[in-house]
């Protein structure tokens, strides 16, 4: 067992992260003690960290539990790009202070993009998400995880490609699947294993590139690798326009009488760049909130 304390530059609010984590079911959040257990791949072996804020917005830090000492170097690093670690959120903070958003950022300040632990994971939990609400997907995904999936430290793994690939689509009728997205779940499932798809090099390409990449895969669109690119790889400019949630938010924000159209949103969002990615996650932000209240 090995034991890290890391200090963060501010503002960093671990709450609101551990807040917004808490929406997904699969998530271990414990709120009283400020933690959350981490599912990693590191070396393509399974481990589990646990991450406990002790700081506070401005002067945030961390305490990083973990086992294997061979892994701890590589563990953090990966740690530090899941969390946001690694890049400020000042600046972030300053660029938004002028803008349409002020009020939402100011009420979430400090609030990190908080990337999904692995991209095959995310690549699938897009998948699962496609045109279904936000309760629903994440019951969907939960079924799908405990049903195929295993579990260590009390920490839930996605199931391997290699498992999601045997599997049969009835199987995942069973769980409430349409016929289509469990084709769609295998059928990656397959490419990734058959060495068709090599998610380990997606870091290395531009948006661009994974993009043109991801939705020649049958089920993967726009909207899915738009939101690969952002919870995936962590890229900071993605605003994707068709999404549900961004749309609300933005009815709301601006009171308008219906949802926006595309040039709407491009004539909104023109001043957000080049922090688009943040723009995207404040106004979910902002709805979800939103629906806490009620």
């Amino acid at each position: 067992m090995w034991t890290e304390k890391l200090q963060v530059q501010g503002p960093y609010n671990f709450d609101l992260v551990l807040e917004r984590l808490s929406l997904d079911p699969l998530q271990v959040v414990d709120f009283s003690n400020r933690t959350v257990k981490v599912p990693l791949y590191i070396e393509k072996e399974p481990i589990v960290l646990q991450v406990q804020a002790i700081g506070n917005i401005e002067d945030p830090s961390f305490i990083i539990k973990g086992h294997s000492e061979e892994d701890k170097f590589k563990a953090l690093e990966r740690l530090k790009k899941v969390f946001h670690w690694h890049q400020p959120l000042e600046g972030v903070s300053r660029h938004f202070r002028e803008s349409d958003l002020r009020e939402i950022f100011e009420e979430h300040r400090g609030t990190a993009i908080v990337l999904d632990f692995d991209y095959y994971s995310c690549l699938v939990k897009c998948i699962i998400h496609q045109q279904l609400n936000l309760s629903f997907a994440h019951t969907l995904t939960e079924r799908f995880v405990k049903t195929f999936g295993y579990q260590i430290e009390g920490a839930w793994f996605y199931p391997t490609p290699e498992t999601t690939a045997q599997l049969q689509i009835e199987q995942l009728r069973a769980i409430q699947f349409s016929r289509r997205k469990a084709e769609y779940v295998i059928g990656l499932s397959e490419q990734i294993i058959q060495g068709q798809l090599n998610l380990g090099i997606m870091d290395k390409l531009s948006d661009q590139e994974v993009m043109d990449t991801l939705i020649k895969i049958r089920g993967i669109g726009r909207w899915t690798a738009e939101n690969f690119l952002l919870f995936g790889l962590g890229r900071p400019n993605l605003f994707p326009k068709a999404d549900i949630g961004i749309q609300n938010a933005l009815k709301i924000l601006y009171g308008l009488p219906q949802k926006p159209t595309q040039e709407e949103m491009e004539s909104y969002s023109v001043n957000w760049a080049p922090y688009l990615s943040y723009a995207s996650l404040y106004l979910w932000r902002s709805i979800e909130k939103r629906s806490e209240k009620k």
